[in-house]
């Protein structure tokens, strides 16, 4: 029956499409704020890049061996639908809950946020400074009305038909490309000085923090490394998160089998090599000090003073803008999808399950843009990414262990590809990945213990559900 159900969506997404979503949505405002916190964490050049490029690295190796199985299971729900053919429907419901509940729309609050925030570069008016109305101690402040904006008039287009979305989500991705790499290219052409490059790697794997209450630099090594490193890295694997949207449009996607692995791996290469390269031009134009103390993390509109003068502000504002749309564009449209496959499956609201004539579940789009709208006006977001990341981290650790459940479980499914470098490459990321998982717990319990015990409440909430059928 279900996937009866699933022919009503339209393949209308080609490899560029899915791609383009991949990047689209991995881009947001991340590179340009990031690699400040991390310049703070490490002190040097040396583990800034690295910390960027194991990032890029670990991403990749997850999303090529999730090519297996979005071959295997190429159908709408993507990670969902991987999660409950290796384990069960409730380790599936836990992560569509703490998908619904914090992943996705906490995701498309903050980078609603984000959007606003270089709007009132543009428009002073639309700051959070603006301050609309006040009741009790709630405060609505006009970014928080561009943000819903934003997100009700992407919900909208969505839910007009998927090949609308895609087309925007194409174009405003390309452009993103375009002005990345053009920043890239002036900022080494333009700005770069030999003495500012060779001061910065002159230490370049000299570890140390950055303390900002007095302004200086302490040495670091053992725990305190670890801790910084873990830290450095929350950053960096946030801003190369949201890949695994092309797999929860799978229905969408033209001879999936081939074209979500492809669009996974061909989509994290690309985005891999314009941060390593854009940190690599941050190094050659600023001196590490200066992307350590950037005004508000903005390292990006640092870099674009020194390189355009004072159009660089308004140009990295632009840009911004432009990212951040893209990247809200594709993760409400891959969203949607995931509360389609759990209503299918009696796991979420009923009229969730339903497409409607331009053949995309326009209900839960709705759903998803009001809960992310309210999370908007809680103003909370910054914590809300804060422990996302933890949750994030495990359900990515037991996805990619799926793979070796199902090879025991189903020896004789078919495998159209098959996951790169397996078994060393997937149990490199489960280690990788889990001692971040430990070292965020204990060094970050506060905000990570929240995420997890967010995840723990789906728990009888599925039972209460499950007794409700």
């Amino acid at each position: 029956m279900q996937d009866n159900n699933e022919e009503h969506f339209k393949r209308e997404l080609g490899l560029l499409d899915g791609t383009m979503l991949v990047v689209g949505s991995m881009i947001g405002s991340g590179i340009f704020i990031v690699s400040s916190d991390i310049a703070r964490q490490v002190g040097s050049a040396g583990w800034l890049t690295l910390i960027w490029v194991i990032s890029g690295l670990i991403t990749m190796i997850a999303a090529v061996s999730y090519g297996e199985l979005s071959a295997m299971f190429p159908k709408a729900g993507g990670q969902y639908v991987y999660l409950k053919e290796a384990y069960n429907k409730l380790i599936a419901f836990l992560y569509g809950w703490s998908f619904f509940a914090v992943i996705q729309t906490g995701t498309i609050a903050a980078v609603g946020v984000g959007f606003s925030k270089f709007a009132a570069y543009l428009v002073p008016p639309l700051s959070d400074e603006n301050i609309l109305c006040e009741i009790g101690s709630f405060k609505l402040n006009a970014a928080q009305i561009v943000s819903i904006v934003m997100i009700v008039l992407l919900t909208y287009i969505n839910s007009r038909g998927v090949k609308k979305s895609k087309i925007m989500q194409t174009v405003l991705t390309i452009i993103k490309i375009l002005s990345l790499f053009g920043l890239i290219v002036f900022g080494f052409l333009l700005a770069a000085k030999a003495d500012i490059w060779n001061a910065n790697w002159a230490d370049a794997w000299n570890t140390r923090s950055f303390n900002v209450d007095n302004g200086s630099w302490m040495p670091i090594g053992g725990t305190a490394l670890i801790t910084g490193i873990s830290a450095a890295m929350v950053g960096s694997l946030f801003s190369s998160d949201a890949w695994v949207g092309v797999t929860f449009i799978a229905g969408e996607i033209k001879n999936p089998k081939r074209n979500v692995g492809l669009s996974l791996f061909l989509g994290t290469f690309i985005v891999t090599i314009i941060y390593v390269l854009t940190n690599l031009m941050y190094l050659a134009v600023i001196p590490l000090d200066e992307i350590a103390t950037a005004k508000s993390d903005r390292v990006a509109v640092v870099a674009s003073q020194y390189t355009f003068g004072d159009m660089g502000t308004i140009i990295i504002a632009v840009m911004i803008m432009i990212s951040t749309f893209a990247c809200n564009n594709g993760a409400i449209m891959a969203g949607a999808r995931v509360y389609y496959t759990m209503a299918k499956d009696g796991l979420f609201l009923k009229k969730a399950a339903s497409l409607n004539e331009a053949s995309v579940p326009e209900y839960a789009l709705w759903v998803q843009c009001i809960w992310a709208s309210v999370l908007c006006l809680t103003g909370k977001y910054g914590d809300l990414l804060d422990f996302v990341i933890i949750i994030v981290l495990i359900f990515y650790i037991l996805t990619i262990y799926g793979i070796f459940i199902l090879r025991n479980k189903m020896p004789d499914a078919d495998r159209p590809y098959k996951a790169f470098g397996y078994p060393f490459l997937p149990l490199l990321y489960i280690v990788i990945a889990s001692a971040v998982c430990v070292s965020l717990l204990l060094t970050k319990f506060s905000t990570c213990g929240w995420g997890v015990l967010i995840m723990l409440t789906g728990i009888p909430v599925y039972y209460m559900t499950k007794q409700k059928e």
